[in-house]
């Protein structure tokens, strides 16, 4: 997830452009760049690391146009580096592009471009973007004003993927193009002068007044007015929205809080990391296509999981896949206990170590001492370039973008999908593929969209919230895949409102925790495993009687009657559910939250990185 800023006006660009990705660097703050329209050229100046690092450059100094873009990356593809950071030129440098998003065909095009004649200095999948375009704009024999604006469109129409861009060229000096595609942006109206930006905050101290860009939107911007044409360049209209929030409301997009805009960037979160990762039926590892043979998958003789937390719960649900897709004996272990008890791991042994930041203390120590004991380690971050990665011998990146809320929700589900796209690169490298795959690869793809059919629980969750937001103790119940489920709901509950949550295999009810349940007792239990759903609705059954409320998550066929609450979810695979059946259990934990009055972002005595042991 990257920000992005525009200007267009009669004022100096580069101090805008600045403030404004100073306000997004929580977007991400691998590197930073800025590019303004001069009188007979597009100047640049960017750099790796922080937005302040532009400060002081000479490049930014130079910088004198009153028309300009700006960006500030979360690296996906392509290391974080002065060379693969953004603004993007094309050969000619007469076309200058800021990109939010992934692009999961850009191979396919730039294998064509290069066939064309175009050559690439980085690597990433921005820099087809411009090189696009200006291939569009040769082949377009129209003189007219909207050549350009055509050329654009013929290049958003052949990408794949999502994408929010910001585009300069000396071939319209006095204007700026802008489009969104899956990915945020906003058109500030000032006097005079206009901006753009991914996020409201960037902009808000220079403008109330915002048009808020929908799919397949083109914006032809200059100093004194701003243009709308749908996807068929047919100019439309659109009404200006008034914000009224204050600055810290407006870091949230509208939200009341951090969590809650997590939760519901999940569509987006979880398309961004499969679309790195699966591209239609191939599965993409090129990191570890050159060590991870059959050859090395074929002598393992067990793989470890080591994690923290939220972490460790995600690495509990990719036990399931690698055990019954792969056939490799999988153990998953807390990294705060790992090195303390001589783990059996040696050469024949991979370890996947997993953290959102990378930067968690006991999981960089254990994943040290794994390597001492000479096993392979691969891990598995959200942060490029953090600890983890540096010290493992292999390293893979979900795509959450920044998650700012202490409980973790997108990086879970992320890591989630992941993990079970990696299950499926190893059977397959294994020769263990069969219908059952495909299958799963089909529904890992539909994933984005059932996630938006499962947010709009959102309501019926709340009511049930209310009901329940005073209780002491909560139990959370599942079989196989669906427990791991309610570990991490009941982590979730305990996290931000404080309420004393616990978790069982269902079929554990009768050897001892059923002794707990008693009337008015809250028992909320995940049904998604079809093979297991009629045991677990007999185990929901000795806890009716017993008198507790029940709150049932399933995608599967059951009688609502029996229950108090039921939450119907997307049917899928049952190895990805985990990914659809946590979601409105974290919503559960943010609206008890919010209905105890509580601080859901910065619950107490947590830290979002433990970067002490």
């Amino acid at each position: 997830m990257c920000g992005i800023v525009g200007y267009i006006g009669f004022q100096k660009a580069s101090p805008i452009l600045l403030a404004g990705l100073s306000k997004l660097e929580y977007r991400g703050y691998d590197s930073a760049g800025i590019a303004t329209l001069e009188k007979d050229s597009i100047k640049v100046a960017k750099d790796k690391d922080r937005v302040e690092n532009l400060y002081n450059l000479e490049d930014t100094k130079k910088l004198e146009g009153s028309i300009g873009i700006a960006h500030t990356r979360w690296a996906t593809h392509g290391i974080p580096s002065k060379i693969n950071s953004h603004p993007h030129l094309d050969n000619s440098e007469s076309i200058a592009v800021v990109h939010n998003g992934i692009i999961e065909n850009y191979i396919e095009l730039k294998n064509m471009l290069i066939k064309n004649g175009y050559h690439f200095i980085s690597d990433t999948d921005t820099e087809i973007i411009p090189n696009l375009i200006h291939y569009y704009y040769n082949k377009d024999d129209g003189h007219d004003d909207l050549k350009l604006l055509r050329a654009v469109k013929k290049t958003c129409d052949s990408l794949i993927g999502s994408f929010s861009l910001e585009i300069l060229s000396k071939y319209i000096p006095d204007n700026m193009i802008v489009v969104r595609k899956d990915s945020p942006l906003v058109v500030g109206k000032g006097n005079g002068e206009n901006y753009v930006a991914s996020d409201i905050p960037a902009i808000l101290s220079y403008t109330k007044d915002f048009y808020l860009l929908d799919n397949y939107e083109y914006v032809l911007l200059s100093r004194d007015n701003i243009k709308f044409y749908n996807k068929n360049l047919n100019e439309i209209s659109k009404e200006t929205t008034t914000i009224t929030w204050d600055a810290m409301a407006a870091d949230k997009d509208g939200f009341e809080d951090y969590m809650l805009k997590e939760i519901m960037e999940q569509p987006k979160a979880i398309r961004e990391t499969i679309g790195s990762r699966l591209d239609g039926n191939k599965c993409n590892f090129s990191e570890l296509d050159s060590d991870f043979s059959k050859e090395f998958l074929s002598s393992l003789h067990q793989i470890y999981i080591v994690a923290c937390g939220t972490a460790m719960h995600a690495g509990l649900a990719a036990k399931n896949m690698l055990e019954r897709i792969c056939k490799i004996p999988t153990e998953v272990d807390i990294a705060s206990e790992f090195r303390y008890r001589d783990p059996i791991v040696d050469e024949k042994t991979l370890c996947i170590f997993i953290s959102q930041s990378g930067e968690t203390a006991d999981t960089i120590a254990a994943l040290k001492l794994s390597k001492e004991k000479g096993a392979k380690t691969l891990a598995i971050s959200n942060v490029i370039g953090s600890s983890i990665t540096r010290e493992a011998d292999y390293s893979i990146y979900t795509h959450a973008g920044p998650e700012i809320a202490v409980a973790s929700t997108k990086a879970y589900t992320s890591q989630v999908v992941l993990l079970a796209i990696l299950a499926i690169y190893f059977a397959e490298t294994l020769e263990l593929t069969d219908k059952n795959i495909l299958e799963l690869k089909n529904n890992i793809l539909e994933l984005p969209s059932k996630i938006e059919e499962t947010l709009k629980c959102a309501e019926q969750i709340k009511e049930f919230g209310h009901r329940i937001y005073q209780e002491k103790d909560v139990f959370f119940l599942g079989r196989g895949i669906d427990e791991t489920v309610a570990k991490e709901s009941a982590l979730k509950l305990k996290e931000i409102s404080y309420i004393h949550a616990d978790s069982y295999p269902a079929g554990e009810l009768k050897h001892g925790p059923i002794a707990l349940i008693e009337n008015d007792i809250t028992v909320i239990s995940i049904m998604t495993d079809k093979n297991l759903v009629e045991k677990t609705v007999s185990n929901i059954q000795e806890v009716i009687t017993r008198g507790a409320k029940t709150l049932v998550v399933t995608n599967q066929n059951i009688d609502d009657k029996m229950f108090d609450t039921v939450i119907h979810i997307p049917e899928t695979n049952t190895f990805i559910s985990p990914i659809l059946s946590v979601i409105p259990l974290q919503l559960l934990a943010y609206y008890i939250s919010k209905e105890k009055g509580l601080d859901v972002d910065k619950p107490r005595n947590l830290a979002k990185s433990v970067t002490v042991e």
